[in-house]
């Protein structure tokens, strides 16, 4: 049995799509790109604005459901331009600091919005 996942702290869907489901002791959320949810659009022009505010809407997230970054178990980050791989690492290695979880990092042609990144992660109770 699945338990849809949402909060108005992280931005709404733009899609027919849930912010996280819910099944078992797992939770799979979707893929959270820089969009500010109190102005419903993108604010930050640059990576490290960008990611930072990935990774807030991820806290949100996981608080609506109880959990911190420490439960995640994986995330996969979408990278506009990988030569700022560097900048979104030191940013996600701050939220991901303890028992990191496993990762995949790719480089995209494109996404949604105009975001220059996107991660979205698997969390565990």
């Amino acid at each position: 049995m699945k338990k849809i996942v949402y909060t108005d702290k992280a931005p709404q869907p733009i899609g027919p799509y849930s912010q996280g489901v819910e099944v078992g002791s797992l939770i799979f959320f979707s893929g959270q790109i820089a969009i500010d949810p109190e102005i419903g659009n993108i604010a930050a022009t640059d990576i490290e604005g960008q990611t930072k505010q990935v990774l807030k809407n991820i806290a949100a997230l996981l608080a609506e459901v109880g959990l911190t970054p420490e439960n995640v178990v994986k995330t996969t980050v979408f990278i506009k331009n990988i030569g700022d791989f560097g900048k979104v690492n030191a940013l996600y290695g701050e939220t991901f600091a303890v028992d990191s979880p496993a990762r995949s990092c790719v480089e995209v042609s494109n996404l949604p919005a105009g975001a220059l990144v996107e991660i979205e992660i698997v969390a565990a109770r």
